[in-house]
């Protein structure tokens, strides 16, 4: 399944989505050898990147057209998600949203379904802007127009 946009960093650590519908999201994962900590197990920003984009992909289950940015995020590891190659899946809820604001849970399994970790967060809606056959980044053009007020008033 396709998360709809590319997201290069998620492509790089070969999150799988599987599940994306009304309000609710899967992802797998299975840590390569290279997103362990010191001891063999899979290292803490790896864990919260899926929870991240566990978070952001069951906001935009009920409105995939919309973009999400991440407003806050809370993290709570249980216990060590095991960097042994077997498979990890993290399952998000949108728990409540207003017309601009998505507040979710997700929870990471191991391959036993033991609890590893489990996150909340508050995410923002964003309008996607399409250029063509692109589809731009809006925080990106808001920054670059920052950027450039700054530079201009030098």
């Amino acid at each position: 399944m396709n998360f709809g946009v590319e997201i290069p960093f998620v492509t790089h650590l070969g999150f799988d989505l599987e599940k994306f519908e009304g309000g609710e999201s899967v992802i797998g994962y299975t840590p390569k050898p290279e997103h362990l900590n010191s001891f063999s197990v899979t290292h803490g920003g790896a864990i919260m990147t899926l929870l991240d984009v566990t978070l952001a992909t069951a906001a935009r289950s009920v409105q995939p057209e919309m973009g999400v940015v991440t407003i806050e995020m809370k993290t709570s590891f249980m216990q060590p998600a095991p960097g042994d190659g077997s498979r990890l899946t993290a399952k998000g809820r949108l728990m409540h949203r207003t017309a601009t604001l998505a507040f979710i849970e997700a929870t990471l399994f191991d391959a036993q379904s033991r609890a590893c970790a489990h996150a909340t967060g508050t995410f923002k809606y964003v309008k996607r802007l399409v250029i063509g056959a692109k589809t731009s980044n809006p925080l990106a053009t808001s920054l670059g127009a920052v950027r450039q007020s700054v530079i201009s008033t030098d």
